[in-house]
């Protein structure tokens, strides 16, 4: 006990440190002007910020005098060379961590300027600049294996890809059943969360059915431990969403993410910088990626497909007997994800048109003509974003795969994701 207080006394010591508090101070004074040059990207650039929560006076401020590119972009580049001028030599880890996604943060920042300005980057390059990871993008062709495997389990006449959708169609959730089976499976989700991540007490959240959007499903986070989580209707949902979505936006997902940010580190600490979340940043990359894999996080090996039989396909009105075979295809079809990247790539690219873009997602993504279609509008207005989820999914699972099979120490490397200054490189040791 008398070393650890020690320990403690030293510590203390050490956060008073004159040296150290000027670089806190300056990194401070660098959060609020990152935060204001965020929002008033966010003016120039629709959908640029995706959360908010830090002082209303300055988001008004950012709405009515927001500065010209040319002159965001001068700031972003004042800003970025501030920040490496802060020498890490003496700076306490976490503070090291600060300074290094603050640099992150910025350089998507101008990335994303430059883009508005006209600049056209390659598929890969767009992805680093924006997000800190640069994908492999495979030839089409190496994803035929995959084919093959699906087409042996849903065999038949016609397209894969119309085998598969009608196979799909088979555990359609009832329109009258959709909001008891998607809560019954957010609840299932945040109870495995919160056997390992403590939440804050306030923590709570409003679902919502909508339409008529690019994406199947949304979480708007609103600050003080509070998410909007929309699902998108405009195609009927199918038994295997209620799991992914209840996970992806929920818990762990996104609402358990920027809850522990605002908890640990805007309120905790007072780092103003996490009040509000750019979606064009590397942030995306690792709140996507830990979204996706904790999914497999909370329903490790044949837990989902027990909680899909025995609670959400009665509850659907579904025949519990086939959940099995079709988890086995909804995995199977997963690992198409990366054929997405390549399609999107040339499409930007303009190396194929739009028709051969919605083929060639119908035949690598196994979609319907619409869906497919809804498909490439996302990838029409989020572009090199669609890297995050399965990129950002494979990443986070390697990082938290190497913590070794104890569920504690997984889910312990899972929430230190979520509620420290993460960057991409934290994931893979600076690989």
């Amino acid at each position: 006990m008398l070393v650890r207080l020690l320990s403690l006394a030293a510590a203390a010591l050490i956060v008073a440190t004159p040296a150290l508090a000027a670089k806190q101070g300056r990194l401070d004074g660098i959060a609020r002007d990152y935060v204001r040059l965020t929002l008033e990207i966010g003016e120039r650039d629709p959908g640029y910020v995706d959360a908010y929560y830090g002082p209303a006076d300055w988001a008004a401020q950012a709405k009515a005098h927001p500065r010209d590119l040319a002159a965001l972009k001068a700031e972003t580049l004042r800003l970025e060379a501030a920040v490496k001028a802060v020498a890490p030599a003496k700076s306490s880890p976490i503070e090291r961590r600060r300074r290094t996604f603050l640099a992150a943060q910025l350089k998507a920042a101008e990335t994303r300027l430059d883009m508005l300005s006209g600049t056209r980057f390659s598929f890969e390059d767009e992805a680093k600049g924006l997000f800190a990871a640069r994908p492999t993008l495979k030839p089409l062709g190496a994803y035929d294996p995959v084919l093959k495997k699906i087409d042996a389990l849903v065999p038949g006449e016609g397209p894969l890809w119309s085998r598969v959708e009608a196979f799909h169609d088979r555990f359609v959730i009832p329109t009258d059943k959709l909001d008891a089976v998607m809560r019954a499976a957010i609840a299932e989700c945040r109870r495995r969360t919160v056997a390992h991540v403590a939440l804050p007490a306030n923590e709570t959240f409003t679902l919502e059915f909508v339409k008529n959007q690019p994406w199947s499903g949304y979480n708007w986070y609103k600050g003080n431990a509070t998410s909007l989580i929309q699902v998108n209707t405009d195609f009927p949902i199918r038994i295997s969403r209620a799991v992914d979505l209840g996970c992806h936006e929920g818990y762990p997902g996104h609402h358990v993410l920027n809850m522990l940010l605002e908890e640990k580190l805007a309120k905790g600490r007072g780092w103003i910088e996490f009040t509000v979340y750019p979606l064009f940043s590397p942030q995306s990359l690792i709140a996507e990626g830990s979204a996706n894999f904790g999914i497999d996080l909370a329903f490790p090996g044949d837990e989902r497909r027990a909680f899909e039989a025995g609670t959400l396909y009665p509850l659907a009105g579904l025949d519990p007997a086939q959940a099995g075979r079709y988890l086995e295809l909804v995995r199977a079809v997963q690992a198409l994800s990366g054929a997405r990247f390549t399609i999107a790539a040339d499409y930007l690219a303009g190396r194929i048109d739009k028709a051969r873009a919605l083929d060639l997602l119908q035949t690598y993504q196994l979609l319907s003509r619409p869906r497919a279609e809804q498909s490439l509008s996302f990838i029409d207005k989020y572009r090199s974003y669609v890297i995050n989820y399965g990129l950002g999914q494979d990443m986070v699972r390697d990082h938290v795969d190497a913590a070794g099979p104890d569920p504690a120490a997984r889910w312990k490397a899972m929430a230190a994701v979520i509620s420290e200054p993460t960057v991409p490189a934290d994931l893979t040791g600076g690989r």
